[in-house]
């Protein structure tokens, strides 16, 4: 039923009209990149609390902001950045005493597993061979900010944007690749290792920031009370054992 709901949001949206949830549902708009890690953490959820039902909506971290500052009912936001959630709190989306940093990640670069070439640098990637690059769209995608931020630090952010396929999320990016689409990709190490044999990691980049993904509950969810369960278990052992098991850090 998750499929239909992130259907059924885009039409609510676009229509300007109240999504009409169960009283026990609880939605959950969350990066792309967590989609395999939370529908794994659903039934658990659902067990310690039953009669409770949670479907989500997964999108890249900006689209998912603007849905809820358009009045998308959601009861739990979980960003891929830190500024993408200090956008929902200035907003009054969320209140500070209530987020709280769940995971970790890492920037890679991957190409395509039967790629002849793998580049060992940022540089690399502005020699020929590497004309067509996927990374997410920096003003909406936090992969896509991490990618600019230090391509930008390294002088290579203008030779390799010229070159640039932009994505509207990770998972997108990481198509791009596994399709041999694009000559290499940013993506994060946990989306990486979803296609093993599709893509190879070429090399991990140092972010300046830490890739901490943050939670909360919405101030004004239709589920305010389950919402802040949820955000509460995600950082129980059960559910970042999960979390650990795709790959994501401790926070």
């Amino acid at each position: 039923m998750r499929v239909p709901l992130i259907r059924g949001l885009s039409l609510v949206f676009g229509a300007g009209l109240a999504l009409g949830v169960q009283a026990a549902d609880l939605t959950v708009s969350a990066a792309a990149s967590l989609s395999n890690a939370l529908r794994d953490i659903a039934p658990l959820f659902e067990a310690a609390n039953p009669g409770t039902r949670v479907q989500y909506n997964f999108a890249a971290s900006g689209v998912l902001l603007q849905q809820m500052a358009k009045g998308a009912p959601v009861d739990v936001f979980a960003s891929a950045d830190q500024d993408t959630m200090d956008q929902a709190q200035a907003r009054g989306l969320v209140r500070a005493s209530q987020r709280r940093d769940f995971v970790s990640n890492r920037l890679v670069v991957i190409v395509p597993a039967n790629s002849p070439r793998t580049p060992a640098s940022l540089a690399d990637l502005a020699q020929p061979g590497y004309a067509r690059i996927a990374i997410g769209l920096p003003a909406s995608v936090p992969v896509g900010r991490y990618t600019k931020g230090v391509l930008e630090a390294a002088g290579q952010w203008r030779a390799i944007e010229a070159r640039m396929v932009g994505a509207t999320n990770v998972r997108q990016a990481l198509d791009y690749v596994q399709r041999a689409e694009v000559d290499a990709g940013f993506v994060y190490a946990t989306d990486a290792a979803l296609m093993p044999d599709k893509v190879r990691v070429a090399f991990t980049v140092p972010t300046a920031k830490p890739i901490l993904y943050p939670v909360a509950p919405l101030t004004a969810g239709p589920n305010a009370a389950m919402g802040e369960r949820f955000v509460a278990f995600l950082l129980t052992p059960a559910a970042q054992a999960v979390l650990a098991r795709h790959g994501f850090g401790k926070p």
